[in-house]
């Protein structure tokens, strides 16, 4: 039996390809990825992304974003951790991802040196370039809000985001918000998405 996957607004389809690159066989539905997905996610909370084993300085680099995808997905796809080789409906063509994450990068490291924004502002700005990017074939946007609390925690020694989560009463209303935040930063209002995470 093959996968059936039924895309939430805004998700990204996979490529037959990708979809090849499940590791669990028992996986059958949407339902089901978004759990096993869920349970990586969650085992890589516990065995690394907020341990004191991550230093600030390693996590701008190319390596360290790479190596939290891997993290997050290791035990779902084979392909975690490796930049997309197929084009999608959003982000650029895929051969210029490394380059564009590389800029990105060092973007970043002088927001943060020459403080050009606030903690919160560079960390959103991070994740909405790493989306608009779009890395891989599935979780980037799970990818870039995890990126973002990371350099909150441990570039900035502050508070990781809420992402929306203190309103749980409607998942739908905050996905449509989140979206709504995210094409205003896509128009250079950060503001939106900002509110949103704090939220």
């Amino acid at each position: 039996m093959g996968l059936a996957l039924d895309y939430d607004h805004g998700q990204t389809p996979l490529d037959e390809d990708e979809i090849d690159g499940l590791l669990i066989s028992s996986v059958t539905t949407k339902r089901d990825l978004d759990e096993q997905e869920q349970l990586n996610i969650q085992s890589a909370f516990e065995r690394y992304l907020f341990s004191n084993r991550i230093k600030s300085a390693q996590i701008l680099k190319v390596e360290f974003i790479l190596e939290v995808h891997l993290r997050m997905f290791d035990r779902v796809w084979s392909w975690a951790g490796e930049f997309r080789t197929t084009e999608k409906s959003i982000g650029i063509t895929w051969t210029q991802i490394p380059v564009a994450l590389r800029i990105l990068i060092d973007d970043c490291g002088y927001w943060i040196d020459h403080q050009v924004y606030s903690p919160e502002e560079i960390a959103i700005r991070f994740k909405h370039r790493l989306v608009s990017i779009h890395l891989f074939s599935n979780g980037n946007g799970r990818h870039s809000r995890l990126i973002a609390d990371i350099l909150m925690k441990h570039v900035f020694q502050g508070s990781k985001f809420s992402w929306g989560q203190r309103n749980l009463a409607n998942k739908t209303l905050a996905r449509k918000n989140y979206i709504q935040a995210l094409k205003q930063a896509d128009l250079g209002n950060y503001e939106p998405l900002i509110k949103f995470a704090l939220s």
